[in-house]
């Protein structure tokens, strides 16, 4: 066995963003996993999903139409058991979504793959080596799959640089069949809170050092001066301060702004994890060893409360 096979998703006919960023993660590991990476779309119209998904590097666009408009597990199931039967690879790549754990799992149990979820981070060492988060976030945990032909993997949305660049991969159609079982009532959508930090291009993260839930005015009042939206990390969710809406982190959202600006966060592993891929991150703590500082593009070793009212006085006005 050997390659990468990518599997796209789609809600309501629109390409999701992880689909890009499954692609990067798999063309992060295709040269060392041997033979080629493939990308299938799977829906009904899967083929108008072709261009978008041919990114640089990718080598096959498949594609399988499926007997109804709207997702249904049992037919990405089959769809994904034909796939792997048809493709042999070495690795299988979903995002961690609501869709994709209906079926992921459950094909690879079948078909006895090595498996893990919620996966963080990608590499190879003579197989697949996975990164997530265990004993609720508080440390990184490294998972590697002896023994196994095939690993199926479920990657965090957001936690992985989307691929870029066009090509002009070539395309087929891959027939599967399984017929519709459920009748679909229509979408609910799910409140967010007051707000969604995993939209935001500018976000100014506050955590523990600010010390007291009465200093929360001040960086609510720093943010909406400087055009930036707040959030923060988990002490502050779990002291009750903040609602968990703006939580950055393994046990919160997945960021990936063009700035974030960390003010008394010291960097802890479930941090790091939803907030490493933005573009720009710059860093202010009094401990100049603090693990944020290992990510960030810019550090200061200041005290926050000096540094927030420094660029308070920047942006007056």
């Amino acid at each position: 066995m050997s390659g990468v096979l990518v599997i796209a998703e789609s809600r309501r006919g629109e390409l999701r963003e992880v689909s890009l960023e499954l692609i990067g993660a798999g063309l992060g590991v295709k040269g060392q996993a041997g033979g080629r990476l493939a990308v299938a779309s799977i829906g009904a119209g899967a083929a108008s999903n072709v261009d978008a998904l041919g990114a640089e590097g990718v080598d096959q666009v498949l594609t399988v139409d499926a007997p109804s408009e709207h997702f249904e597990p049992h037919v990405h199931a089959a769809a994904l058991d034909a796939l792997i039967e048809q493709e042999r690879p070495a690795l299988v790549l979903l995002g961690h979504t609501i869709d994709s754990l209906g079926f992921g799992p459950a094909v690879a149990a079948r078909r006895g793959l090595g498996f893990a979820s919620d996966v963080t981070r990608l590499a190879w060492d003579g197989g697949p080596v996975a990164t997530r988060g265990g004993y609720g976030g508080k440390v990184d945990v490294e998972l590697d799959f002896p023994g196994k032909d095939g690993v199926l993997l479920m990657l965090r949305a957001g936690a992985f640089a989307p691929a870029e660049g066009s090509g002009s991969p070539p395309t087929s159609a891959v027939e599967v069949q399984a017929e519709p079982r459920t009748e679909h009532l229509g979408f609910r959508e799910v409140e967010t809170g007051d707000v969604d930090i995993t939209k935001a291009d500018f976000l100014l993260s506050i955590g523990r050092g600010i010390e007291d839930k009465d200093s929360l005015p001040q960086f609510e009042e720093l943010a909406e001066k400087m055009g930036a939206t707040l959030s923060v990390s988990r002490p502050l969710v779990d002291a009750g301060w903040v609602p968990n809406a703006r939580q950055v982190g393994q046990s919160g959202k997945t960021v990936k702004p063009k700035v974030y600006l960390a003010l008394g966060i010291s960097g802890a592993v479930q941090h790091l994890a939803g907030m490493q891929t933005a573009e720009t991150i710059i860093a202010v703590n009094t401990d100049p060893e603090a693990p944020i500082f290992g990510v960030a593009d810019y550090g200061v070793v200041a005290d926050l409360f000096d540094v927030a009212d420094e660029l308070a006085e920047q942006f007056e006005g």
